[in-house]
This record gives C-alpha cells, structure tokens and sequence, in this order.
C-alpha cells in the first residue's frame, strides 16, 4: 500500500491530475460524446438506475418496500454522482429505462432488457417524494449528470416482452405455427420483426424512431444498441441519420463483436460489426471480453492487434469500448480474485479505447445475492423466485445497491482513469508494439510517440510469480529514464530489456522517457 501511495503521488505531481472539474450548473449542455468517444476519452460507468443507490436495509440483497427498503430512482441516483465524478467518470452507460414486462417474466421485476413499450419510460424509476412527474424526474437526472461533465448513453432493448406481443403481435416475428419467436434462451422475451436490407419493417421502425426521439427530448447524448446485429444495416442507417440531423454529436454505441458470427435466432438477421459501423454505430465492443479465456500472451496481443486494425478501415473514424467486464461478464474477483479486475483497470488504461466498466466493478463486488434464486417475499411479475445470474449484476428484481469493500481495486480505478488522461496522445497517436518475453504466460506491449513510450507488463498466470525479461527495443537506461506508473518492485534495467518478477496476476505500467 506504501508503494501504492507513493505511485499516486509522484503521478499527480508530474501530471497535475485531479478530480473531474465541475460544469456550472447556469451553463447550457453542449453534447459532445461523439468526438470524445472517437478520441478515447470516454470513460464509461454501466448503471441500473434501479439499483444504482437502493436501500437495502436487511442486506439479503433486494428490496422489500413493504419493510421500508427502497429502490433505486431518478432522484436518488443523483446522489451519486459526485462518487462517479470523483473516480474520473464523465460518461454512464444507462441500462433500459422502458417499462419491463410482467408476464412469462424472470424475476420479481422483470428484465429491463424486457421492454413492454417503447415511447415511455418505467414506473419502477419514479421517486413517490418528488413532486416532480416521472418525465421531470429523468430530465432533472441527466441535467444533474451534466452539470457534472457527465454524459449520459441510453440503452435501447433488442427484444420486446410477452406483455407488448399480446398487445401487437404485428411488431413481432411469427413461426409456420404463428407462434411468436423466443430469441436465443432468452424466455422472457419475444423477436421483434425488422424486415430486411431493401424492406424495412415501418412499424417496428417507427417503434425505435420514437424511443430515439423521446430520449433526445429527455437530453440524453447517446444510445447503446442491445444485440444490434439483430437488426439490418439499412434500419440502423435510417435510424442514425435520423438522429445526426437533430444532434451531430449523439453517438450510437453497438452491442457488436467481430467474434460473433450466429443471429440470435434463425428467424432473426446477422449483421456483423463492420456492417454496423458503416451504417453509422461509433463504436462496437470489440471481444476484449474474452480476457477470462485467454491463456498466453499471443491471445491478448492478437486481439489487440486486430481491434487497432478493425478501426482503422472505415472512412469514418471508429473506436471501441474496453468490454472487459460488462453486466453479461461474471465478476472478476469470482474468475480469478481481484488481479484481474486491477488487470482490466489497466489494460483500459493503456489501450486506445473508451474505457468501460459496471457499477460495482470499482469496490470488487462479486455480484451474488443472498436470496438469489430462492422463493421471493413479494414479486411485481409472475415469476415467485428471484432469479438472477450467478456473479452477474442483478436486472431481473428490485435489488441492492452494487458495492464491494476493496480499497485497493478502488484507489487502482481512480489512478488507472487519472494515467489514462495524461497518456491519451500517446495512446491515440503513438505507435503499437507487442513486446517479446522470456514467459508465454507475460504479456507486454508499448505505444510510443516522440516524446515517450508507455510500457504495460501482465502476468496471465494468476496462481504463481513469475520472472520475466522483456526486450524494448531502442531502451537505453543511460540516456532514458523508467517512471514507474503501477507496480510493486521496479525492474532491473538493462539495454534493451527490463528484468523483473511479477506476482500472481499483476499488471505493471511503466513510462521510459529521455533524461533531462
């Protein structure tokens, strides 16, 4: 912790980092996440307002209102902002704020990935102790957001519920049977119809149009779309001009892989990712989600060989999203301790990408329930069980507030997103090079500009210490000097290669830099 500390501090002094500035609250919001997220700036927090600051006062985990428990709304989101602000957030990735569906439902609440419209907004969120309407009370949060320097992205579900099927089965894909189709194993929801590339279906577009329009009225600066290879490349294009007339700077964010190649359902379309960026998206996933999968270093480089390659294709610039944890990704501190959630901080940290994270990540919540999956003591749909995920955020029930009490993933989070800051030229404009090792298990890489190089060292062998020698090309320790960023011992340096023993798991950030 000693060396930690001190880390921190040389860090701050040479960089001048701080906290996120505050964005007075009598100035006018200006969007501007597109041109933040293409340069990598975006660093993303992934929150269910439902859960976001609940009151779980008997701690098993969700909400009994009529014990005097307390879920999470608009209004008492607000009073954690500063909390994000202050660990260098300045963007929320929103989980679905539409009302959910109740019937052949999972959960007590519902999926918020369950939709049951589309043109208004969940009576889950609303805060009975406002006097404000529940539209007022989702503007007066993302104008809170704002004042904070914080972007909001607005996540669009890819599915609908049973609920909106009975209402209109016309919005929904039929078998031979006329059977609505279950997408996937996902039971809770039904495939909405969207036509195809020279047909688009009008009525299900005319569905998103409006959700689009409602939530730019709502202020929001962006949408994350759910599954969206499961629309066709003309829907999205259509839609995203739609929006680019009303607002240049809204950025539309795909639920996208270059890993995956399988619709959702054989009734459903297949879009890949590149289709979706050329229809407009910003950004895609990217498969950095693979990270818990990976066994040697040649994986992680490969991987991030090819996301570098896969954005620099298009006409248009592009970037990605740092998925290494994402509401569908078991918490880290189950797969392998809390290494690997440091492991991700900092892989966020020095690659050109928009780092991404979910509430919860930053403390070492491992996402189990107490009475997950158990009989449940009051249920708002017509499932019993408080069906969850295993290690997954909860966006099934009215659950607890995300939360962990590691210290030391916490004070590696604000670092990782403050050395992000000062280093973005050089990741951005700076030249990528996978680093060889001595140890399959090593990972290393830099990216260097004129002035400095950004070296990052992982050990992917989380159960033993490992020592290692890195070869740096062009590394003179005579005439450069190495600036310890994260790490616990500072390696022995040599022309050409660094020398050191990384513990179980660790992640190590130097920067080589000429001697004054």
């Amino acid at each position: 912790m000693k060396i930690f500390y001190r880390i921190l501090s040389v860090v701050v002094v040479l960089f001048g980092l701080s906290g996120v500035s505050s964005f007075a609250s009598e100035q006018v919001w200006h969007n501007d996440l597109r041109s933040k997220f293409l340069n990598n700036d975006a660093a993303i927090m992934e929150i269910n307002i439902r859960s976001f600051n609940a009151n779980d006062v008997n701690e098993d985990g969700f909400i009994q209102e009529k014990m005097g428990e307390k879920r999470g709304t608009f209004i008492n989101a607000v009073k954690r902002l500063d909390e994000l602000k202050n660990l260098g957030i300045n963007t929320i990735h929103v989980l679905p704020i539409t009302p959910t569906g109740k019937l052949k439902a999972l959960g007590t609440a519902g999926s918020v990935y369950s939709a049951a419209a589309f043109d208004s907004i969940s009576d889950e969120l609303y805060d009975k102790d406002s006097k404000l309407s529940l539209e007022e009370q989702a503007k007066y949060f993302i104008n809170e957001a704002h004042k904070r320097n914080i972007r909001v992205i607005v996540d669009v579900p890819a599915c609908a519920s049973y609920d909106l099927y009975l209402q209109r089965p016309d919005l929904f894909v039929s078998n031979p049977a006329g059977e609505p189709i279950v997408p996937s194993d996902w039971t809770d929801v039904r495939l909405l119809s969207v036509g195809t590339e020279d047909n688009i279906d009008t009525n299900v577009f005319s569905l998103y149009k409006d959700f689009v329009k409602y939530m730019m009225n709502l202020g929001v600066d962006g949408i994350r779309a759910d599954v969206a290879h499961s629309k066709t490349a003309a829907f999205w294009k259509e839609l995203i001009d739609y929006s680019r007339e009303r607002d240049p700077e809204f950025l539309w964010l795909a639920e996208s892989s270059e890993s995956w190649h399988d619709p959702i359902s054989p009734y459903a379309v297949f879009t890949s990712y590149d289709k979706l960026l050329e229809a407009g998206f910003d950004g895609y996933y990217g498969s950095f989600f693979n990270i818990k999968d990976w066994k040697n270093a040649k994986e992680l480089n490969t991987q991030i060989a090819q996301t570098l390659n896969n954005t620099k294709k298009f006409k248009d610039k592009k970037s990605v999203i740092g998925s290494f944890t994402t509401h569908d990704e078991v918490s880290p501190i189950l797969l392998k301790g809390p290494n690997l959630s440091e492991m991700m901080i900092w892989l966020n940290a020095t690659l050109p990408v928009n780092s991404y994270f979910v509430d919860g990540f930053q403390t070492g919540d491992n996402y189990l329930y107490v009475k997950g999956n158990k009989l449940a003591d009051e249920t708002m749909t017509d499932d019993d069980m408080y069906f969850t995920h295993r290690g997954k955020i909860d966006i099934f029930n009215l659950s607890r507030k995300p939360g962990g009490n590691n210290v030391t993933i916490k004070n590696n989070f604000l670092l990782g997103n403050n050395v992000k800051q000062s280093i973005l030229p050089v990741l951005n404009e700076g030249t990528y090079t996978p680093l060889k090792t001595n140890n399959q298990k090593v990972f290393a890489y830099s990216f260097e500009n004129n002035i400095k190089k950004v070296v990052t060292i992982g050990n992917l062998n989380f159960e033993e210490p490992v020592k290692v020698t890195v070869k740096v090309p062009k590394f003179n320790p005579k005439r450069q000097n190495v600036l310890p960023i994260k790490i616990s011992d500072m390696p022995v340096a040599k022309r050409g290669k660094l020398v050191l023993t990384l513990q179980p798991g660790e992640t190590v950030v130097l920067i080589i830099h000429e001697l004054l």
